[in-house]
């Protein structure tokens, strides 16, 4: 196969400036052929400044924090910035109603109070490869998909076994351009990361889910953690020995502010995006697995809220629960508006009209011909199985009895054979999952939740293409209660009495409990009926959209493409701005602490505002943190491409010093995962003055700020 690196470089060569300003989400290491366009817009640095190899640069200060978000390093001791919600979930497992740290904050005077987070890492990207030719070698165009996928995975197996012989760095391999390109990643993983300070969730959460995904924003969304290493820099496990990470970069901050026009980047790692999908696809997702999860998680939010505003102790418990189930809930709602408000199955149709129209137009381009034919056969027979996984996974595993009862799953199946220092690792790895299960667990939510979604369960899927479980459901409360009453794994003492000295004959108390009945029901079903033939169309699938990436860059030689977000770094740039998503309405491009101070509301908990935030804006005592007009600014936006996984990525300036903390999109533009629009998509971020100023006059840890490279 033809090694479209070069091609892909041509392009980006020629058509410099073509692409829109905001839109595309850039390999660091390509960077030099965006530096024109970037400095054109405003840039005063220099792609190398970006990314290198060779010596320092702001990628050594750029962490992926804890597999799901972003980080930045801003001393020369480790101190590290990330979102709020980025840092929740070890916030919440640190927090107690003794020690409410969600409620109040937390910060750490000294590095003795800073607090450990066991299973907490960041991920230093050290270099980046392209090892294409490499992995595609031996790769012909007659393969099977199976075949193909074989000789690819046997030749990154290869790859990495001979690159870990020359680095002492994690070394992996992904796809690129829906697997033409592949590019080989060098990362340092640091694993002793330690909580140093956090807001009060009505600073960090101001808004809660009402605010979540809407512009104007007041959130206040920011942690701050530090990475720690041995006595010479290496990654190590826990210690009080190891003293804080020295980093190779560290950002330095700018006073300056963010103003209308400016230059602006992001520079994190973007989780997924789909923006070359067929009409079909989009259509699929947004107008009909969305509105799914949509509906079946705002059910259970309700719930969740109706317990939590009861009982401040289950407030607790459930805080992270609420909060992840919650983001993705609102986001949807917005994808799913935003691509019809902005017409985007109907565009897409429209280009597809033009490629089958260019796809007919010469010989060669006879393997283009039944694309799109294709994908509306393999996604009409995917989609009732994407049904039943998505009521599995938002109705039957949202079930916390039975998710937890899974967990058991693997002891459960073990025989005589298995050697008991085998069972015995299991046990001890379990022993731990129920200490944390039973920490933040309240069985009348989830009663009330199982009833309600086996409900829906039972409504929604055919009685002949559902698991067996749900046809010998009478009636849903009964069976509830009777699944509730007679599991042990709604009692702790009884789940840790029999995995004491637990021994394989013990299996039948595993197997025999009727949650782990149910949840083998679920799997079974999902691997006999469902699991075999998503594979087998996706595969399909796969195959297409990798031709039909390679048909649209054909088609499109002028046109500057970008890869799909896969979790690795990216570069995305654009400009400070406001916008406006609807006739007669017009968005200023940043918030101020006035704002707050309007929407407060005593009597609903995301509106509460701090009594010392209050003080401090009555004051007016801003310190060195206000804006050059006088207010205090808390967030502002961009026309910067971002997505999960770029929360808490830093948003800097043309200088290349820290503006803010990337948080979030506009509910408007949330659609941008599958179609970018430049005129209403944009990111949100925190100012990073506000959070110094939380930092220093609210919090009175001045002592971080000192830490950190101030630029006024």
């Amino acid at each position: 196969m033809k090694h479209l690196h070069y091609i892909i470089t041509l392009i980006l060569i020629l058509s410099a400036g073509i692409a829109k300003a905001g839109e595309g989400m850039w390999i660091p290491m390509l960077l030099q052929y965006n530096e024109k366009e970037m400095q054109e817009m405003g840039m005063k640095i220099t792609a190398e400044d970006i990314y290198s190899i060779n010596h320092s640069s702001l990628k050594d200060a750029i962490v992926l924090f804890g597999g799901g978000c972003t980080g930045e390093i801003v001393s020369d001791y480790g101190l590290l910035l990330t979102n709020h919600h980025c840092g929740y979930d070890h916030i919440q497992k640190h927090s107690s109603v003794e020690h409410d740290y969600l409620t109040n904050g937390f910060w750490a005077m000294n590095r003795g109070e800073e607090l450990p987070c066991p299973g907490l890492s960041v991920i230093f990207l050290r270099e980046m490869r392209d090892v294409t030719e490499r992995i595609l070698t031996g790769i012909t165009v007659d393969m099977s998909e199976d075949e193909r996928q074989a000789k690819i995975e046997d030749n990154i197996k290869k790859t990495i076994a001979a690159i870990e012989k020359e680095t002492p760095y994690k070394v992996s391999i992904k796809p690129f351009f829906l697997g033409n390109e592949y590019y080989l990643l060098l990362n340092e993983v640091y694993t002793d990361v330690r909580l140093v300070g956090c807001p009060p969730s009505n600073i960090g959460k101001f808004g809660g889910d009402t605010d979540n995904w809407v512009w104007p924003r007041h959130t206040g969304d920011f942690s701050v953690f530090r990475v720690y290493a041995d006595k010479d820099g290496h990654p190590a496990v826990y210690s009080a020995d190891n003293v804080p990470y020295k980093p190779a970069k560290h950002l330095d901050i700018s006073l300056k502010g963010a103003e209308e026009g400016d230059f602006a980047f992001v520079f994190g790692y973007p989780a997924r995006t789909n923006e070359y999908l067929p009409a079909v696809a989009v259509d699929q997702e947004a107008n009909l697995i969305d509105p799914i999860t949509v509906d079946l998680r705002g059910k259970v939010l309700d719930i969740y809220n109706k317990y939590q505003e009861q009982d401040p102790k289950v407030r607790i418990q459930y805080a992270s629960k609420h909060a992840s189930i919650g983001n993705g809930w609102k986001k949807w709602m917005g994808v799913t508006e935003g691509i019809n408000h902005f017409h985007g199955v109907e565009k897409k149709q429209a280009f597809e009209k033009d490629f089958q129209e260019w796809a007919l137009g010469a010989r060669n381009r006879y393997m283009y011909i039944d694309l799109l034919n294709n994908f509306e056969k393999n996604y009409k027979e995917l989609e009732p199985y994407e049904l039943a996984y998505t009521y599995m996974a938002e109705a039957g595993l949202r079930i916390e009895l039975i998710n937890f009862a899974g967990r058991f799953a693997k002891l459960s199946e073990v025989t005589k054979d298995t050697p008991q220092e085998d069972i015995n690792r299991m046990v001890d790895n379990l022993k731990t999952t129920v200490k944390n299960f039973f920490k933040d667990y309240y069985e009348p939510i989830d009663r009330e939740v199982a009833t309600m979604l086996i409900g829906e369960y039972l409504k929604a899927q055919p009685a002949d293409f559902r698991p067996d479980f749900l046809n010998d459901i009478k009636d849903v409360d009964d069976y509830v209660d009777k699944l509730f009453s007679k599991s042990m794994f709604t009692d702790e003492a009884k789940v840790k009495d029999v995995l004491d000295n637990f021994k394989a004959k013990d299996t039948k108390k595993l197997a025999n409990d009727p949650a782990m009945k149910v949840y083998q029901s679920m799997i079974g079903f999902y691997r006999s009926e469902v699991y075999d033939h998503i594979v087998s169309l996706n595969d399909n699938i796969d195959r297409m959209r990798r031709l039909y990436m390679k048909g649209q860059m054909d088609m499109q030689p002028d046109k500057r493409f970008y890869p799909d977000a896969n979790f690795t770094l990216r570069v995305t740039y654009g400009k400070v701005e406001g916008f406006k998503p609807q006739d007669g309405k017009t968005y200023r491009h940043f918030t101020t602490l006035e704002g707050i101070m309007e929407k407060e509301n005593p009597d609903i908990y995301d509106y509460v505002v701090e009594p010392k935030l209050k003080e401090l804006y009555n004051k007016k005592d801003y310190g060195r943190y206000a804006d050059k007009d006088g207010t205090m600014h808390v967030a502002f936006t961009a026309s910067v491409h971002t997505t999960g996984g770029n929360s808490g990525s830093p948003i800097l300036n043309a200088e290349g010093q820290l503006l803010g903390l990337n948080f979030d999109r506009c509910w408007e533009g949330t659609m941008s995962d599958l179609i970018y629009d430049p005129d209403i998509c944009r990111n949100i971020s925190v100012d990073i003055r506000y959070v110094l100023f939380i930092i220093d006059k609210f919090a009175g840890a001045r002592h971080l700020v000192d830490e950190m490279t101030i630029v006024e």
